[in-house]
């Protein structure tokens, strides 16, 4: 992220103050512009939690050519630490960003304690389970290092495919779900554009309980969305189980 807390906290409620206000102009009626106003509060949440979400997938999707571009080092002759030195330079580009710092660790620290860097970093299951492998093949050495990571290939390949059934099956169902969510709202701004007995309705002690119990129920249907909707992510084993500060 390229921003600090204070600054994403203040996007979130300058946001929601653009809605709110834009709202009222529309309709000029507070009460309605509430839920809308808190709803845009939390597309920077979103934004960012998509992008992290983006990062990994391109990680994730990365492992199967970046194993076989160390797999074609190793053969060319080269050893897994200098094979990893050059994925940083030559691989596939979201892994060249997530090794961008091995090699000077690696000096630095050595060949595992940099892969443990870079582990912690990603805060991946899956980037997790291939780092495991490759720090035991470090340890390992020798013609097992070329058995191993044509193992790994075949493995992470496997895996990966069968995420993205899992995802794409559930992802039409999300979209249903959430614009049965965002309709009734939609609905109200658009009764109450023109002055009338819908505008004057949510204009009173009446209307604010009605957006009230609207705002309850939405909240709680979205509670049930996410919660129903949510993908088992794998825990994280071989790791701390909380992405670093500097996550990439």
């Amino acid at each position: 992220m390229a921003v600090t807390p204070r600054q994403f906290w203040a996007a979130s409620l300058a946001g929601a103050g653009v809605a709110f206000a834009a709202v009222i102009a529309l309709t000029g009626t507070p009460l309605v512009a509430l839920v809308p106003a808190g709803a845009v509060a939390g597309l920077p949440r979103t934004y960012f939690a998509r992008r992290r979400a983006t990062r990994l997938r391109l990680v994730q999707q990365a492992w199967p050519d970046g194993l076989r571009d160390l797999l074609a080092s190793i053969t060319a002759g080269r050893s897994l630490p200098q094979a990893l030195a050059t994925l940083a330079s030559s691989g596939p580009a979201p892994l060249q960003q997530a090794f961008a710092r091995f090699p000077l660790l690696a000096r630095m620290l050595g060949t595992m304690p940099a892969l443990e860097v870079v582990k912690e970093e990603l805060a991946d299951p899956t980037s997790d389970r291939v780092i495991e492998v490759l720090i035991l093949a470090q340890e390992r050495g020798g013609q097992i290092v070329k058995d191993i990571l044509e193992d790994l290939v075949v493995t992470t390949t496997k895996d990966l495919k069968a995420l993205e059934e899992i995802e794409t099956e559930g992802l039409e169902m999300k979209i249903n779900a959430r614009a049965v969510l965002v309709l009734p709202w939609v609905v109200l701004v658009a009764l109450t554009i023109r002055p009338g007995p819908f505008r004057d309705f949510y204009q009173s002690g009446g209307g604010l309980l009605v957006v009230l119990a609207g705002g309850v129920l939405s909240a709680f249907g979205y509670f049930l969305i996410a919660r129903l909707g949510r993908t088992q992510h794998e825990r994280r084993v071989f790791g701390s189980g909380a992405p670093l500060a500097g996550t990439p």
